[in-house]
């Protein structure tokens, strides 16, 4: 159990068992006994006394040491063999004596009266009774120990679930309730520190003296250590003057530690100190080290930490052992620790100890931010000594995979109590993918609730936090995110106030020191004064977020405090709006939002107090919202150095573009693996960084990126591969350079022979001071030994080496030396025959240089050939090709040979790889071919700079050239025509840091050339400038110009028109100093200040200008400005005459009439219209300077068609909607704007070609909705369709048909049906077949959409066609009953009846007539007639009861079949002597005889039919009979059926009068319509109706 016991507990006397009561002992007892007796997951047993069967479910007891799942809730039921629940279960602990012990007085006492009893019971009851009295006494016993354990259990399981669910507010860091005082004591008298510290898990406390701990057994008697409920003290016996020091308590425990400090002072009495011991004394640099007492410490620090590696999350622990001697047992030294060179203080981060002889940091919880060079720092009265070793911290493993890494060095720039502006550092990890943004929380002290502040992530790493509560503390992190994840959150942030700088400053502010004295002055009561303006206001801090402001107070400010109010002004404007309206700031600096990205605004301060609000400081100029600092560029030249077997030292060129940086990121992959692994994961801000952690042998390359605000810069180019391996010299980056290379003769003589060799690939690191050459003689083909040709190291890269034997055969070996050493030779040479040349033409040229490589060019230098031939050289030829090219495509450079000894090679392909080569002529021919040059990639390095001219201020011309990656031993080196100036006579050189100068002492034709200058030590850095004779002559005048200087301008003098009609003259002068001077002349007179001329001169901007207020004919001639600045002059005139000046005074004129217009209402944009995607025409106009009884009118052709009264707004947009526009709507419209003020009008001519303009707008826009065009197919032909979203009748539509217009005609149609537009082609053919297009006319281009009415689209439609055009036809020439029949028909016994209906079809039908579903066929009784296949009559010449029924006619032929039915009814009544015939028309509408009476007239009679074919079929409409009780009438109506519920489906019903009253007409339904139609034209027969 004691390895569970926390650290800082073990150690404590008090933390054993016997603090606690016993009450509490006997709960903790009972608790673990049970705890132990339900640890099973289940168990059973059987009870001796009754043989019941026990269970108790477990799971009380859960390992608190490895995640288990929920436990269920224990019970202690007693339960038969049928599961029935009995009783409760009382766990017996025996042999437990902590829990037999933990019994109340009134539980034991109940355990020995039961003991008694049962006694008892055996010797004086009955059994019964005992039984009885034991059941009672153990369901008693079982139900009080049962609701105790669960009660318990049920407060134990709370604390528990709550300490789970709060551990933060049940567990708290220590803090001092009461802090240890200082004191001051005279020697051998006793001093006490006292202290009381309160936390959970209790603290554990150490006294420390200077920073040490104090041992109090090692020093017995002299330290007493107490400690007592929360109570800590340090009692010191017997002071002593070294008992003068510091005393630090510390307290912690698992939540965090913290410190508090007292000082004692030991004083001697006056005359006590001992006069033997020397004084004190300062430091010296003549003296030595510093002796305190006559004693000289020295200081060792051994067992030192190294470099070290960690992991976020981790723990680390540097250590070091110091050694001090002479050792004095009293004496401490000061022991500091430092991070890059920052002085850390003890943390809940970082711990500090020091026992006497080791120092020890321990980092308690790792973070990027604790990754840096670590020193230690160890001060005696004698001096110092340091150590210092990096710390490397990486991130911890992400939450998602390829998550970036957590952000780092969370800080808060600007506390303010609305918003505290917060910014970190970007990780060096983005886990493979761009990081997207992040995300910033804040948490306020005390409370453990984060909360985003930010919806969407932020990409620049500095963002304002709002929405805060003033007065109270925050904390805040920081989480990126890619498209992978979220990171892990950076380490907090301090905890900061959001309150008010100056109330910050005032709640932290001292107070004066107590001098002793008290002044009492005495003053006039000062009357409140208003404050000045405010000074200097700038603005610090911009971005598209939030801009930030900062000022001085004003110079006047009365006696009390000010506050300021701000304000903004968009650019463009005159309009100041106040930013903080409700409450002044204090202090002078304030963040402003919810500014409009993209805007420019100007801002200003005023001042107030209890006196006023004084006047505006000066606004700022115009600011744009938007990031002002831009992603840095890359870094460049990144080069690596071998430093350690472990390590790399890595120095690159700083990036050229950085605002605000934060440092670099460094990254090194393995040669060949592409696999980045950051080098460090803090920026730093250096160019120089040493990689530890390397492999040995491994060759990596690196690359390097800046970081700001803004984001990460591209990665530089990568470096060249370098080998992990230890240098030269303990870590100096120098070693002996490699063996040179290209060992070529350039001439040979009888005894001699000159070499020519290459300079090593690799120099080590420091320059070559010397070559040596060795040589052997080749015998047979066997070399011979080595022998050195010279003995002190030779600096050219060309030596004769002579005392050879002629015609023997030589090998040559070369070796280069640095101050490292000599390197290793090269590799034996060719053998080379010595022998005498005697060839014609020259040798080969040899040492080829290449300087200034750019993109397209280089410069190519060499040296002519030792060997002239039998003539002296007289030019060069320079070949080239690409390094990969074959031998066959070398190709020359120049035609013409070249006398010079280098050439500019220009027209290359950038990136590509050359090589180069060159050959000698003279007159015998050309020579041999020097050596190949190494291959050189086209390409300008990052940061090359070119030489400048410059011409100073005396005329003085200069070249410049600039260059920042220098080594220590790197040289400017001037050259002329590429030969190294040595006389200064003409130029003179001056070289100072990384720049160097080479001036012009006087400048003439003999300077003639090109100048070059090459830095040495470097890449070759190099840069040439060609002087030439025009350059000369414009150099010249350049300087002659700055002798004799004139005063530049910008711009010439030009003429503006202001507001109110003002004229403005003015001229900008680029530079011009405060003592110029300006005249101004007009017609050679000079112009002063006064009513009419209004003169300024703004010398920081150079801007001049005069204003008048208005133009007369008398101001027509020239006008002049003179300058004059020291000896600098010029001046500048503008002609106003003629035209020109009558143009600018009407506009003036104009322009004052307009700013009258403007006082009263106005239009600012005048009537214009707009058509919107519906097609609707807007009329629109903008209007300023509104109030409440401006009116607005809308006229038409002077007519009023709309009045706006009352408009609520100070400016707006007055609008007129036409929602369908047309012919009518084209006039002229005009608006007018009228108040007491005055008014404006403004006029909009729709008519003639402004109306054809709308128009033309409106088509474009139901052009652009027209849908592609479609083909569809008819029972007539083929039609092509598109649709609009909105049909015009004026707009125009042309229809092409392979490009050309279709003429149309009765086979070829078109037209609009609702917003289609159709194009009907009627009996389509082949030749029909192609592309057809409607065009939309807009009076501009025009808007076409085509179709391709060919191959399958045409066959498909044609078939259609064909398929539509045989049913159309079927469905014309089937039978039909075209003529309904009534659904009933009521008439009276023994009257005539008549129907005749009407036939079609083709080939004519056959007619059947059925009744009751059986045919008929015609006799006396029932005539049946079918006359000229058109009409069917049916005839009853007496009607009887028995003809009652149901009647059909059908009719058929082979395109379809079709019915007729009606119902025949037969009443009883009076004979009616009138004749009633019946037919119907082509319609099937009821049709009366001529002889009809008129009452029978209004008798409707409506019929239906049914239609049998082969495609269609047709309803019946049911009839039913409406009785009108009250005249004995029946009416026959149709009956609507469920789905033909409309007034299109009635039709209509004849009625027929029962009685022989007809005078009277039975009145319509209120539902039905009675059209009594005219007697058919194709009447055959009318038959009649008589008794």
């Amino acid at each position: 159990m004691s390895g569970s016991i926390p650290f800082y507990q073990k150690h404590h006397r008090h933390y054993d068992h016997g603090y606690r009561s016993r009450e509490t002992e006997s709960k903790l007892s009972q608790y673990q006994t049970s705890s132990r007796y339900t640890a099973g997951s289940s168990t059973s047993a059987i009870s001796t006394s009754r043989g019941l069967k026990v269970s108790s479910h477990s799971g009380l007891e859960a390992s608190r040491l490895s995640p288990v799942p929920k436990r269920a809730k224990p019970t202690y039921l007693a339960v038969d063999k049928e599961n029935q629940i009995i009783g409760y279960v009382v766990p017996i602990f025996r042999g437990s004596q902590e829990f037999v012990t933990g019994f109340s007085n009134t539980e034991e006492a109940r355990v020995r009266d039961t003991a008694a009893y049962m006694a008892r019971r055996d010797l004086f009851t009955s059994g019964l009774e005992m039984e009885r009295s034991e059941q009672i006494s153990r369901r008693e016993t079982m139900r009080e120990s049962a609701e105790r354990i669960s009660l318990n259990k049920r407060i134990h399981e709370h604390g528990e679930h709550f300490k789970r669910m709060n551990e933060d507010s049940l567990m708290h860091a220590p803090e001092f309730v009461i802090k240890p005082r200082s004191h001051t004591v005279w020697e051998k008298q006793c001093v006490r520190l006292h202290c009381t510290v309160s936390g959970w898990p209790d603290p554990r406390v150490v006294w420390y003296k200077n920073n040490v701990a104090i041992d109090p057994i090692g020093n017995a008697g002299k330290y007493k250590l107490e400690s007592r409920y929360s109570v800590h003290s340090l009692e010191i016996n017997r002071c002593d003057f070294d008992d003068t020091a510091q005393y630090r308590v510390s307290a912690m425990n698992s939540k965090g530690e913290l410190s508090a400090y007292a000082s004692v002072v030991v004083k001697r009495f006056k005359g006590e100190i001992d006069e033997s011991l020397p004084s004190p004394r300062r430091a010296s640099t003549e003296d030595g080290p510093v002796s305190e007492y006559g004693i000289n410490f020295q200081t060792h620090i051994v067992d030192k930490f190294g470099v070290s590696f960690g992991r976020e999350g981790e723990t680390m622990s540097l250590g070091c052992t110091v050694i001090i001697y002479p050792t004095l047992h009293l004496y401490q030294p000061e022991v500091q620790w430092y991070r890059d060179d920052v002085l850390l203080s003890p943390s809940k981060w970082n711990h500090m100890h020091w026992s006497g002889d080791r120092a020890t940091l321990t980092l308690t919880h790792l973070n990027k931010e604790d990754e840096g060079l670590y020193t230690l720092r160890v001060t005696t009265k004698s001096g110092y000594e340091t150590y210092s070793a990096y710390v490397f911290v990486k991130d911890a493993d992400a939450e998602v995979e390829r998550a970036p890494g957590a952000p780092l060095d969370v800080r808060c720039l600007d506390a303010n109590k609305d918003y505290i502006i917060v910014t970190w550092k970007q990780p060096a990890v983005d886990g493979g993918d761009s990081i997207l943004g992040y995300f910033v929380d804040r948490c306020e002290v005390g409370t453990t609730h984060w909360i985003q502040c930010n919806d969407t992530p932020v990409k620049f790493a500095r963002f304002p936090v709002t929405g805060l509560v003033e007065g109270r503390s925050y904390l805040f992190r920081v989480r990126a995110i890619n498209k992978s994840g979220m990171s892990r959150p950076s380490r907090v942030s301090e905890p900061v106030a959001a309150m008010d700088p100056s109330d910050r400053a005032r709640m932290r502010g001292t107070s004066a020191p107590w001098t002793g004295q008290i002044i009492v002055t005495e003053e006039e009561p000062a009357e409140g004064v208003v404050p000045g303006r405010p000074l200097e206001l700038q603005v610090t801090e911009a971005t598209k977020n939030y801009v930030v402001l900062s000022w001085n107070p004003p110079g006047e400010k009365g006696l009390e405090g000010v506050m300021y109010y701000v304000e903004k002004c968009v650019s463009g404007t005159d309009s100041w709006q106040r930013v903080n309206t409700e409450i002044p700031v204090k202090s002078p600096r304030f963040a402003l939002f919810d500014l409009a990205e993209g805007k420019s605004y100007s801002f200003r301060v005023r001042c107030c107090n209890s006196a006023g609000v004084g006047e505006p400081s000066d606004p700022t100029e115009a600011i744009t919202v938007g990031d002002k600092l831009d992603i840095p560029s890359a870094p460049s030249k990144v080069v690596p150095t071998r430093n350690t077997d472990t390590s790399v030292v890595v120095s690159w060129v700083a990036s050229s573009e950085a605002k605000e940086l934060v440092g670099y990121y460094i990254e090194g992959s393995i040669e060949g693996s592409n696999v980045w692994e950051p080098c460090n994961n803090k920026p730093v801000k250096a160019t120089r960084f040493i990689c530890h952690g390397l492999m040995t042998g491994e060759k990596y390359v690196f690359r390097v990126r800046a970081v700001n605000a803004a984001g990460l810069s591209q990665f530089s180019p990568e470096s060249e591969a370098v080998e992990v391996k230890a240098a030269i010299g303990g870590g100096i980056p120098h070693a002996s350079p490699a063996p040179p290379y290209g060992i070529t003769v350039l001439e040979c003589v009888c005894d001699s022979m000159v070499l020519a060799w290459k300079q090593p690939s690799f120099i080590g690191g420091a320059d070559i001071t010397g070559y040596f050459v060795d040589y052997r003689e080749v015998t047979d083909g066997v070399p011979g030994k080595w022998h050195e040709a010279n003995i002190k190291a030779i600096s050219d890269r060309a030596y004769r080496v002579s005392d050879l034997k002629e015609n023997r055969k030589y090998q040559f070996q070369v070796r280069a030396a640095n101050m490292a050493g000599v390197g290793i030779p090269s590799l034996p040479s060719n053998t080379f025959l010595c022998e005498e040349w005697t060839i014609a033409v020259p040798g080969p040229p040899h040492d080829l240089q290449v300087r200034e490589v750019r993109n397209d060019s280089l410069v190519l230098l060499w040296k002519p050939p030792v060997y002239q031939g039998r003539d002296p050289v007289n030019g060069f030829y320079v070949d080239i090709k690409e390094a990969d090219a074959p031998e066959e495509v070398w190709r020359g450079v120049n035609n013409k040979a070249t006398e010079k000894t280098y050439i500019k090679i220009k027209n290359l392909k950038e990136g590509e790889r050359f090589v180069f080569r060159v050959r000698a002529q003279n007159k015998a021919g050309v020579g041999e071919c020097s050596d190949v040059t190494e291959p050189v990639p086209a390409l300008t390095k990052p940061g090359t700079k070119e030489i400048v001219v410059d011409v100073n201020d005396d005329g003085i011309v200069s070249l410049n050239y600039e260059f920042c990656d220098l080594t220590p031993d790197s040289k400017f080196v001037w050259s002329k025509n590429y030969e190294e100036i040595t006389d200064q006579s003409h130029l003179t050189i001056e070289t100072k840091g990384n720049k160097s100068k080479a001036i012009f002492n006087t400048l003439g034709e003999e300077d003639i050339g090109i100048y070059s200058c090459l830095v040495t030590h470097t890449d070759g850095a190099s840069s040439s400038y060609t002087l030439s004779e025009e350059e000369l002559k414009r150099l010249l005048e350049v300087s002659h110009d700055h002798k004799f200087p004139i005063i530049p301008l910008k711009s010439e003098l030009a003429v503006e028109l202001l507001e109110k009609g003002k004229v403005r003259f003015w001229l900008q002068a680029d530079k011009i100093s405060a003592n110029g001077k300006v005249d101004y002349i007009f017609n050679e007179n000079a112009l002063s200040q006064g009513e009419k001329y209004k003169m300024n001169f703004d010398k920081n901007t150079g801007v001049i200008e005069m204003i008048m207020e208005s133009l007369t004919p008398a101001d027509e001639g020239t006008f002049t400005f003179q300058l004059q600045d020291g000896k600098a002059t010029n001046q500048s005139s503008l002609v106003l005459i003629g035209d020109v000046f009558k143009e600018l005074q009407k506009e003036s004129e104009f322009q004052k009439k307009e700013w009258v217009r403007k006082q009263g209402p106005h239009f600012i944009e005048y009537l214009g219209y707009e058509v919107t995607p519906e097609c609707c025409v807007i009329l629109k106009c903008k209007v300023g300077n509104m109030k409440k009884e401006t009116s607005a009118h809308w006229y038409k052709d002077g007519r009023e068609i709309k009045s706006d009264e009352h408009l609520g707004f100070t400016e707006g947009v007055l609008k007129l909607e036409i929602a369908q526009i047309s012919k009518k709507d084209a006039g002229v419209y005009e608006v007018v704007l009228k108040d007491d003020r005055g008014k404006d009008t403004s006029t909009l001519n729709l008519t003639d070609q402004g109306f054809k303009d709308l128009m033309n707008e409106v088509f474009s826009f139901i052009a652009n909705s027209s849908t592609p065009l479609k083909i569809t197919s008819t029972d007539q032909g083929i039609r092509l369709y598109t649709f609009v979203s909105y049909y015009n009748d004026l707009l125009q539509v042309t229809w092409h048909y392979k490009d050309s217009a279709i003429a149309f005609s009765d086979r070829i149609k078109s037209g609009v049906v609702g917003e289609q537009l159709w194009l009907q082609i009627s009996e389509p053919t082949e030749k029909d077949i192609g592309k057809y297009a409607i065009e939309f006319n807009d009076g501009k281009g025009g808007l076409r959409r085509t179709v391709e009415l060919s191959g399958q689209a045409f066959d498909d439609a044609f078939a259609e066609f064909q398929r539509l055009k045989a049913a159309a036809i079927a469905e014309r020439s089937r039978a039909r009953v075209a003529g309904g029949l009534p659904d009933v028909v009521t008439i009276q016994e023994g009257k005539a009846l008549n129907l005749t209906c009407n036939i079609s079809g083709d080939p004519v039908p056959e007619v059947t007539w059925l009744k009751n579903d059986r045919e008929i066929t015609s006799d006396d009784h029932c005539i049946l007639k079918f006359a000229s296949g058109k009409f069917a009559s049916f005839i009853i010449t007496g009607v009887t009861t028995s003809d009652s029924g149901k009647y059909s006619i059908l009719v058929k032929n082979k395109y379809g079949t079709e019915s007729g039915d009606f119902t025949l009814e037969i009443t009883e009544g009076t004979p009616d002597l009138g004749v009633t015939s019946y037919s119907t028309d082509a319609e099937g509408n009821v049709v009366f005889g001529p002889n009809t009476p008129k009452e029978k007239m209004k008798t409707t009679v409506t019929g239906t039919k049914k239609q049998k074919g082969k495609d269609s079929v047709t309803k019946t409409l049911p009839m039913e009979k409406v009785e009108d009780k009250d005249k004995g009438k029946v009416t026959v109506e149709p009956k609507a059926s469920d789905s033909e519920q409309t007034e299109d489906a009635k039709e209509e019903v004849a009625e027929l009068p029962l009685t022989a009253d007809q005078s009277e007409a039975p009145e319509q339904p209120a539902d039905r319509v009675e059209e009594p139609g005219p007697v058919a034209e194709t009447q055959p027969e009318t038959l009649s109706e008589s008794n």
